[in-house]
């Protein structure tokens, strides 16, 4: 698949895929939130991915039946295994771990947005180190600017201007993991040409790790199918219908046809949705020392994806396949 400027016929599309990622990407943290209100975060996290991903994977194998045999190659056991980190590191330890922060009285979903549009920062660092050269200044720049935000957002405060800062370390951390899980799969790991193959074998793989997490910790036993609100379980099939399938597909199509600088826009459009719709349909606080976090994590962002970015993360997805040519992510962003 190979990457070219958009032409004026293709402006329209463009744009529609673009407000498809923007909206999408953006939204889906406010749908984490509605979810783990009434839901179990892990389990609900992980079946969300394991039919996203059964759902992708079942598509491409029943459309190569169609084409006719030979059109499909089952992945190899290298193939799967390489799967399963990268969506253990992305799903498992990023979506999870965000998931875990938007709990009620933890994380508000717009702040864990903020914190998740890190990970470009942390991309850059860790190519850096990997790399064994010495990061530039607008690297280094936006790794301070970075952590003053993440600061400002601990510093103490009362009443509804008070955020958790148990909540603001399993993001940071999920920030964290999610970028070494991007690293591994452009770097190290084994998957299918084919990007939509390679995601949706992330996000079955993934999904099952968050499952077994689940389970691990007990939240089958202390879940009741009947205390789901009819919120939650919108927003459940909110995520894996729109969240995981079209946000990503739109985020492919982009890949594909427009400039990588053009869909790298959504690392700094998303949190800025997600603020928004979080402070309409959830009235979650916005004060001015969130505003001034925000607006410096943003800015640090936008410097290193409008400077010289490392390759994209993998989603969305949230974001997480990769092929010659494509990083895309599954965002929902670490979401």
């Amino acid at each position: 698949m190979s990457r070219r400027p958009p032409t004026t016929a293709a402006a329209l599309p463009t744009a529609v895929a673009l407000l498809a990622v923007y909206v999408v990407w953006g939204s889906t943290y406010l749908a984490i939130a509605f979810v783990v209100d009434t839901m179990p975060p892990f389990l609900s996290a992980g079946l969300r991915f394991v039919l996203a991903g059964a759902i992708i994977v079942g598509a491409l194998w029943l459309l190569a039946r169609i084409r006719g045999r030979g059109r499909f190659t089952w992945p190899t056991a290298a193939q799967w295994r390489s799967a399963a980190i990268v969506g253990t590191l992305l799903l498992l330890g990023g979506n999870g771990l965000v998931v875990l922060a938007e709990r009620p009285g933890f994380l508000p979903s717009g702040i864990a947005a903020v914190l998740v549009a890190t990970v470009p920062i942390w991309l850059n660092v860790f190519d850096a180190l990997l790399d064994r050269r010495r990061p530039s200044l607008r690297v280094l720049g936006g790794v301070l600017a970075g952590f003053v935000g993440v600061i400002i957002l601990l510093l103490p405060a009362d009443g509804a201007a008070a955020i958790n800062p148990v909540g603001v370390l399993l993001v940071v951390v999920a920030a964290v993991l999610w970028s070494a899980g991007s690293l591994y799969q452009r770097r190290a790991a084994q998957l299918p040409r084919s990007a939509f193959l390679a995601t949706g074998m992330e996000m079955f793989t993934g999904g099952i790790a968050l499952v077994v997490a689940g389970l691990v910790t007990g939240e089958l036993g202390r879940t009741s199918v009947a205390s789901f609100s009819g919120e939650s379980v919108a927003a459940f099939v909110y995520l894996v219908l729109v969240g995981s399938l079209v946000g990503f597909s739109a985020y492919i199509w982009l890949l594909g046809n427009a400039p990588v600088s053009t869909a790298a826009t959504y690392a700094y459009v998303n949190p800025i949705v997600a603020v928004a719709l979080g402070a309409w349909l959830r009235s979650e606080p916005l004060t001015i020392r969130t505003g001034i976090a925000a607006a410096i994590i943003i800015a640090a962002v936008v410097a290193m994806v409008t400077g010289r970015p490392a390759p994209l993360p993998n989603p969305p997805a949230d974001e997480a396949a990769d092929s010659p040519d494509v990083a895309p992510l599954l965002r929902d962003g670490a979401a």
